[in-house]
């Protein structure tokens, strides 16, 4: 009996993330398990003895499910407080494992905590690739994680998966390997009989009708395949294929064997700027349109003018990201919006010349300019 082919994609791949959740690093009670972090090492390690070694980014969750049991927990808290307090404790505990274990090999690490703001605004974007692409360069291996110990919103970012898929677009990757505790994508509850592990997928349409489950029963991260799946989405959809597997399968999904699921590519590289703007930024507001102008923004690939705006929600200020939102209040796009909320009324519904006719030149401009906007629904 033959085996089967190896996978190109993971082959070819020069520069690859890999991002690893909590369930796999840690005990349902929390606290670091070293036998696991030392075989997610010897896999990622090993990989530096390959021809044309690839360059590896790991994308690591676990600081606060490390932090649970050093303080008395015995699960992962519900008030933000005591995760970022965890957090704290167990981002230490982290690196110091994942620095002795590299170091078994002679490899460095280096340490880079990011937020979803490091990852909408454009300078503190490019100093996170500039810091990557160096570790990279000098032979270290990076390890991201988010800076729970201070972060709000992002501490919900979706357990690292989302922030991964992000990563391996910032770092221009060739490859995302998304490790979880489950061997791949299912067409419904793996624990239930009769469902199988999808091998591959397509396109969107090949995950019609399939069953897909939410944060794991460890209850130290959360994440689960909904967050694993818009990850390989937004990955897929820059143009970088995506291997979900096991953390246990690791150095098999490395290696190119068929493992878990591969998610192939579906479209090509676009701007930093969109794809962030997109799947990163925090909508400060929202600006509801009317049909002709949803028709413009959407297919004309237009910026939107005063005339087309009908009302405005949310206190936002110029520069800020806003959703735009059809009749209907669906969100069709989000943009970087020239005026703060409060100046915007007096001008909806108007030209553009009245406007400068009777406030002056610097308001014969667009509300969001379309090099500041990014379509998310047609």
């Amino acid at each position: 009996m033959s085996e089967d082919p190896l996978r190109e994609e993971v082959l070819t791949a020069r520069r690859i993330v890999v991002k690893v959740g909590s369930s796999s690093l840690t005990t349902a009670t929390g606290g670091l398990d070293a036998d696991r972090v030392d075989a997610l090492v010897d896999a990622l390690a090993k990989l530096r003895g390959r021809p044309e070694a690839p360059e590896v980014v790991l994308v690591s969750s676990g600081a606060i499910a490390a932090g649970l049991a050093p303080l008395g927990l015995d699960r992962r808290p519900k008030d933000l407080a005591r995760q970022q307090a965890a957090a704290s404790v167990g981002q230490g505990l982290l690196v110091a494992r994942y620095t002795a274990s590299f170091a078994r090999y002679g490899i460095r690490v280096g340490q880079v905590l990011l937020t979803a703001e490091d990852a909408s605004r454009r300078a503190h974007y490019r100093n996170a690739y500039r810091t990557l692409d160096q570790l990279l360069a000098m032979g270290a291996m990076p390890i991201v994680n988010e800076n729970d110990t201070v972060a709000t919103a992002e501490i919900k970012f979706g357990d690292n998966d989302r922030l991964a898929a992000l990563v391996a677009h910032l770092v221009r990757a060739d490859l995302l390997v998304l490790l979880s505790d489950v061997d791949g994508l299912y067409d419904g509850d793996p624990s239930r009989p009769g469902t199988s592990r999808i091998a591959e997928v397509r396109g969107p349409q090949d995950l019609d009708g399939i069953e897909i489950g939410s944060a794991g029963k460890a209850g130290v991260g959360t994440g689960g395949m909904v967050t694993k799946v818009e990850a390989a989405r937004i990955a897929t959809g820059a143009g970088i294929p995506v291997v979900l597997t096991a953390a246990s399968q690791a150095a098999d999904a490395l290696a190119g064997r068929p493992t878990g699921t591969l998610f192939l590519r579906t479209g090509s590289r676009t701007s930093d700027r969109m794809l962030w703007l997109a799947h990163a930024s925090s909508p400060r507001g929202a600006l509801h349109l009317d049909e002709g102008a949803v028709r413009a923004v959407v297919s004309g690939g237009a910026s939107l003018l005063p005339a087309g705006v009908t009302k405005v929600d949310g206190e936002f200020a110029a520069g800020d990201p806003v959703d735009l939102l059809a009749e209907n209040g669906h969100i069709v796009a989000r943009g970087l919006v020239n005026f703060d909320a409060r100046e915007l009324p007096r001008l909806l519904g108007r030209s553009t010349r009245d406007l400068a006719q009777e406030f002056g030149a610097a308001y014969e401009r667009e509300v969001v300019h379309r090099d500041d906007l990014v379509v998310l629904r047609g």
